[in-house]
């Protein structure tokens, strides 16, 4: 596992130990910024189900300013330490230990609004619709921004949510990579 691109590129990342988590590609990885990039100029980012940070760590080498990572699993959030270490960004980066939906409120609490948000939760729909439903209902996107979603081919996403309108669909193997651009109210 490493960074695709950016002014990281090529730096090594560890990979959270055991089967607890499924790490993103670097096809779908860089698929996944040629979509929604690939560079930036600034902004904040979640990587609400983090893994090993790899994506957020990627968005840090291609623009972002900030990157907030969650994760619930301890080996997980003790990989993203390392990570964010090897790729000396302490002062760009967050790290919380929290179940999604408890750091989600968190986050509307401290009126936080991101210009991308990635989601790889496990393959449960339940959960990844309830996520949408409350960033979408608690406005956590800047107008513009992404939803980035990899879940399983067998969920299906919906075409619409309030503020976002679904612009890609794209399915890697057994992988469906979503993207949901917030759009502003006057286009809804």
């Amino acid at each position: 596992m490493r960074v695709i691109s950016g002014n990281r590129k090529g730096l090594k990342l560890k990979s959270v130990p055991g089967q607890s988590t499924r790490p993103t590609s670097d096809k779908v990885k860089e698929s996944i910024f040629n979509m929604i990039g690939p560079y930036f100029d600034g902004g904040m980012m979640l990587d609400l189900y983090a893994g090993s940070g790899a994506i957020g760590l990627e968005s840090l080498s291609r623009g972002m300013e900030k990157a907030i990572f969650v994760d619930r699993d301890k080996k997980a959030i003790e990989t993203i330490y390392r990570n964010i270490e090897l790729a000396k960004a302490e002062k760009e980066s967050e790290v919380f230990r929290a179940e999604a939906k408890r750091a989600l409120k968190a986050i509307h609490k401290n009126n936080r609004k991101f210009d991308f948000i990635f989601l790889d939760p496990p393959y449960a729909k339940e959960q990844l619709h309830m996520d949408l439903a409350f960033i979408d209902t608690n406005n956590l996107v800047q107008v513009n921004g992404f939803i980035v979603i990899e879940h399983s081919v067998q969920v299906v996403m919906e075409e619409n949510l309030v503020s976002f309108k679904k612009v890609k669909d794209e399915k890697y193997g057994d992988t469906n990579i979503t993207i949901f651009q917030n759009i502003s109210k006057e286009e809804v």
